[in-house]
């Protein structure tokens, strides 16, 4: 395992903290853990396909070969501390990139050479986005047949709207049998090439001149490099048209400055798994991406003056303390929780405030996490990520601060399930089990949710697929020995309305020898899909026999509102607002407002109709010429809508909108269809109307 000393006394101009990004299958684990090797961090090479990577270290992951927690390790490379998170690429595990994203300064988003910029590529490239999260980029896969560089590049530009800066290009492409096959890369910074030693697992790099047949290409990439830099920088500019010697520390402060204001990516290349092209990348790393100084200050909100404009904190151990929880690990020896410390310094045994409900935790323990192993310090300070233990009501998203100097950051937002589950318990004592196991899972997994139903005694989870479900299924039966019944997932819809309704509520009830008696009118509002949940108002200024009774029927109208619609679907793209009422100083009491409230949701969901909302999914198949036909006969079948058909080298990319009912144990059918030379990935698009004979199903039941 790890043999680095760990310094627990850090450079904060020094300290890197990123995430290897990517779609499935493009190598970040074995991008990951060639980091780790040539960093000393390990003795030997992890392999996925072996299940002896240090980041995949869950059972489930080294079985399914995939990575479905995200890990944290910290190591040193040269000048640089870099805390590296290595994230899932399926879809279903979205939250931990989502999570990892909003904690990070730097990403490193891996692409494969063969397959380009796919589906998930920019789902994870539009979460860094909406956290404003600098990257560079590893075309990875280069040895492989069919792979193109430029084509990729290309893809980037296009698909993701970024502005590549090529600082290495290829030399070769494609498998060892190929006569050019991929053998190497050059700089385009200090204009050599790089040879990886394959005796040493490409640990040592051979520096070189270009080769005779590359020094045209390689001329070429570069001029186009500072072309694209002197837009950033009127000295190199200055230097460009006087045609005189571009200094390499120049060009590498330039091409920092792109990419800490967002205005260009770095673009490199290599083959993770043969050991080429790693270094540079970890090289990227310490002179692109951001140290948390280069940060700007974290902005958050005083509970105690929430109106009052941001509060601001810098990255530095003499600021007030805080920090953001973005993880829980839970297990039965308690729950190990992952902070992200933005400012000030946390020591073990110390008090710290939790605003969101202001309670104060305890800190008896503080670690350092590397991967599955952990190692206990005192202290740590501003731009650090670390775990600790004995939290009682913290959760994911929430921020810890200084007693004294109390701030809320923004929180973590993560999408909602689109696939559910039925479990049902075989005895009253697996019951409890259940419970207590769903509860622990609940805590660590933000996008999980569990639903017990009194009359039919099954307890509904949802997740956000297939593959996410059967994980957490095959933790019930396996890791906690459960003895339980799973049904077959179903699909998570959604209801809203039709068209606008007013309605008024009525409560006239005698209850305990007292009269209870109100009106309340509520209007409700179909909104667009912009909205994905109920939104409540008030717009009712006249006078109430309490003032607190406008608090009870607000608070009452969001109730009703996440209690769900007429077929028993959670309610979205809605709007209910308080628009008047009549009231008795005498016989108007919280219970007839809750009850009136009540009455007038259930007569606006009737008058305004149901929409049933089914959710979509955006679906990408790749697929050799052969087989577009059926597959594409396949997806209408389906109900699905092709969008677009394009080329990617050899083979055929379709891209379509398709229901998720109709997609359970795709991808058997979409093999056996192309004799398992396609393959397909698909991600949440948005809730669309089902149609009416899935409306009429629901109705019938």
């Amino acid at each position: 395992m790890a043999k680095q000393k760990q310094n627990n006394s850090r450079d904060l101009k020094s300290l890197r903290n990123i995430g290897v990004i990517a779609h499935i299958d493009a190598g970040k684990t074995t991008v990951t853990e060639r980091m780790l090797y040539y960093s000393a961090f390990v003795h030997r090479v992890g392999m996925v396909d072996n299940g002896t990577t240090v980041t995949d270290f869950d059972p489930e992951e080294r079985e399914r070969g995939i990575t479905i927690n995200s890990a944290c390790v910290t190591f040193r490379w040269k000048d640089w501390d870099i805390n590296l998170i290595d994230t899932p690429g399926h879809v279903d595990f979205t939250a931990e990139v989502e999570r990892a994203l909003r904690v990070l300064d730097g990403g490193v988003v891996v692409f494969s050479a063969r397959e380009g910029v796919e589906a998930q590529s920019e789902t994870v490239w539009r979460q860094a986005d909406r956290y404003h999260v600098p990257r560079i980029a590893f075309i990875n896969k280069m040895d492989r047949e069919g792979a193109d560089f430029y084509g990729t590049v290309g893809e980037i530009r296009e698909r993701l709207g970024a502005e590549p800066l090529i600082v290495a290009i290829p030399v070769g492409a494609g498998p060892p049998h190929v006569p050019e096959a991929f053998r190497g890369t050059i700089d385009l910074i200090t204009m050599k090439q790089l040879t990886f030693d394959a005796e040493s697992r490409g640990e040592k790099i051979v520096y070189s001149e270009i080769e005779e047949g590359m020094r045209k290409e390689a001329k070429f990439y570069r001029d186009k490099l500072l072309d694209q830099l002197s837009m950033f920088n009127d000295e190199l500019t200055e230097l460009l048209l006087a045609e005189e010697e571009i200094p390499e520390e120049m060009i590498r402060a330039v091409i920092r400055e792109a990419v800490l204001s967002d205005m260009g990516v770095p673009v490199l290349c290599g083959s993770a798994l043969d050991g080429i092209g790693v270094q540079p990348v970890m090289d990227a790393v310490g002179c692109y991406l951001p140290s948390p100084l280069d940060i700007p200050p974290v902005e958050g909100i005083d509970p105690n003056r929430p109106d009052d404009p941001a509060t601001l904190r810098r990255p530095s151990p003499d600021e007030p303390f805080c920090a953001l929880l973005f993880k829980v690990v839970s297990d039965r020896h308690g729950d190990l929780n992952y902070l992200r410390l933005y400012s000030g310094k946390l020591t073990s045994n110390s008090r710290v405030l939790n605003p969101r409900g202001n309670n104060k935790e305890n800190i008896p323990q503080i670690w350092r996490i590397q991967a599955d192993h952990r190692e206990q310090v005192e202290e740590v300070s501003a731009g650090d990520i670390c775990g600790v233990i004995g939290l009682r009501f913290s959760a994911t998203g929430d921020t810890l601060c200084d007693v004294k100097a109390p701030i809320i950051l923004e929180s973590i937002e993560f999408p909602e399930t689109v696939v559910s589950m039925a479990i049902e318990p075989d005895s009253a004592e697996e019951y409890k089990k259940l419970k207590a196991v769903l509860e622990m899972m609940r805590r660590q997994d933000p996008t999980f949710k569990a639903v017990e139903n009194e009359e039919t005694g099954q307890t509904l989870i949802s997740g956000m697929g297939e593959l996410h479900l059967e994980v957490i299924k095959h933790r019930l039966l396996r890791e906690f020995k459960l003895n339980v019944r799973v049904h077959h997932p179903r699909v998570s819809y959604r209801e809203t309305i039709q068209k606008p309704a007013e309605v008024t509520g009525v409560c006239q009830r005698n209850i305990a020898g007292a009269r209870h008696w109100a009106e309340v009118t509520l209007r409700f509002e179909p909104l667009d899909e912009e909205c994905q949940k109920v939104e409540i108002r008030n717009e009712y200024t006249g006078e109430l026999p309490n003032p607190e009774f406008r608090n009870v029927i607000l608070e009452s109208m969001k109730e009703e509102g996440e209690a769900g619609g007429q077929l028993g679907f959670p309610l979205t793209r809605l709007r209910i607002t308080f628009v008047g009422g009549a009231f008795s100083d005498s016989e108007t009491s919280e219970t007839a407002l809750r009850i009136a409230v009540a009455d007038a949701c259930r007569k606006g969901l009737a008058e305004g109709g149901i929409v049933l909302l089914e959710p979509i999914m955006r679906l990408e198949v790749s697929t050799p010429d052969e087989y577009v036909g059926d597959i594409v006969s396949d997806l209408n079948q389906r109900h699905g809508i092709v969008t677009k058909t394009h080329n990617r080298g050899k083979l055929t990319v379709i891209e379509a909108e398709t229901p998720l009912a109709n997609l359970f144990g795709y991808t058997s059918a979409m093999r056996g269809l192309s004799q398992g030379r396609a393959s397909a990935s698909m991600e949440p698009l948005n809730y669309r109307p089902a149609s009416s004979d899935v409306l009429k199903s629901f109705m019938l039941e």
